[in-house]
């Protein structure tokens, strides 16, 4: 049986695999070595339960109890913390899924690759704030990384059996979110619950959030660049309000692969698991006829700001992606906790680059992860600050 991990367990990514591991015959199909989660430890224990892991990691020291209390007399290890964690990616497996949201799931990813392991990258943030870092992580030890975003996944499965060579575009497909047919001047006054009802998909409420701001696909498009080695010039986004292409890859004789298929994690989590075979999955299948037609717009970067950012910081390199993706995430945090509107978060994000340029300068390449990680650290107090100072002055 294969060895897997799943780190991010009680979220949505994590549910999802869950489930296909569960389909597929849970225990007898597969050995779990590790499952980490957050603070629903009732859940993860259940999970850990049902798959027989070997060690349940909760994230947060204060949860263990709990934690152990769910677990009793079931034989499977409980943990705690940020050290359980990388002890946890410590442990050989033959698959981890990388599911942990921000930049928190850089280190077990990181520590996982020692491995030669086969890394199923849910986690935008690795990419995006330490992408060659990374590569050359799973290069040294013989390790495979393979995408989970259903648009890298669909990019990867468009690449099959082609010469990257001779690509000449990359089209990420968006939704555009909850907010994406509103007026641009209500933008601002938009709640957390209306970025939050997303038409298409059932995602986290950070991912859903980020996918009304248009964060998510900024994020994509870097990672795009730092997987698949392309240009950021040949890299476009287009909007696609049904959610059945999921990307398209255009080569140089004009052909244009694209991957549809329902609005599923499960398509992209299910590849992963499956690689390199196509296994059965429970996804719906498309009625093209009760579908009727497709549809697309050019995305309007007066609504969607972290488009443009993002080719900055791609023109950058260095710590731009650190600081971006840190600088997104206390950006996210004050709108959700209400002190900033939805409109000021691509401004907090724009500020606080312009600050850390100032400050050290962002096109200093990381030379490890502990230089990323205090880009990361540095970019979020200066978030903060700004953050918070706009709050008060709203406040005020």
């Amino acid at each position: 049986m294969r060895r897997i991990s799943v780190f991010g367990a009680t979220g949505s990514i994590g549910e999802s695999t869950f489930d296909l591991m569960m389909r597929a015959g849970g225990p007898e199909a597969f050995h779990t070595v590790a499952l980490t989660g957050g603070r629903n430890v009732t859940r993860l224990a259940e999970m850990a339960r049902a798959l027989r892991a070997g060690v349940a990691v909760t994230a947060h020291d204060d949860c263990l109890p709990a934690l152990r209390d769910a677990l009793e007399g079931s034989g499977i290890a409980a943990a705690a913390g940020s050290e359980a964690l990388l002890e946890a990616a410590d442990r050989p497996a033959d698959w981890v899924m990388s599911a942990i949201v921000g930049a928190a799931g850089l280190a077990p990813g990181f520590r996982a690759l020692r491995h030669g392991t086969t890394l199923a990258l849910a986690n935008k943030e690795s990419l995006v704030t330490a992408g060659p870092l990374l590569m050359a992580e799973a290069a040294r030890h013989g390790a495979r990384i393979l995408p989970v975003d259903s648009e890298h996944s669909a990019i990867f499965q468009a690449l099959v059996g082609e010469d990257l060579a001779a690509v000449e575009r990359i089209v990420l497909t968006a939704s555009g979110g909850a907010l994406r047919d509103w007026p641009l001047d209500k933008l601002a006054k938009a709640t957390v619950a209306e970025a939050l009802a997303h038409p298409n998909w059932s995602m986290g409420p950070r991912i859903t959030i980020d996918s009304a701001s248009m964060f998510n696909k900024a994020l994509e498009v870097i990672e795009t660049r730092e997987y698949f080695g392309v240009a950021p010039e040949q890299i476009e986004v287009i909007i696609h309000p049904e959610s059945i292409i999921h990307s398209m890859v255009g080569y140089r004789d004009g052909a244009i692969m694209a991957h549809l298929g329902a609005a599923d994690m499960r398509h992209a989590i299910g590849y992963a698991l499956n690689w390199p075979e196509r296994g059965e999955l429970p996804v719906a299948r498309l009625d093209f006829a009760a579908l009727g037609r497709l549809s697309f717009r050019a995305p309007d970067e007066a609504r969607y700001p972290a488009l443009r950012l993002a080719r900055e910081v791609m023109a950058v390199r260095g710590q731009a992606g650190a600081a971006f993706n840190a600088a997104k995430e206390i950006a996210l945090d004050h709108f959700i906790g209400g002190g900033v509107g939805f409109a000021d978060m691509a401004g907090i994000v724009e500020d606080t680059l312009a600050a850390l340029s100032r400050e050290t300068g962002l096109g200093n390449a990381p030379m490890s992860l502990q230089e990323v990680l205090a880009a990361d650290l540095r970019a979020r107090a200066l978030a903060t600050g700004i953050a918070s100072d706009l709050a008060a002055r709203r406040a005020g």
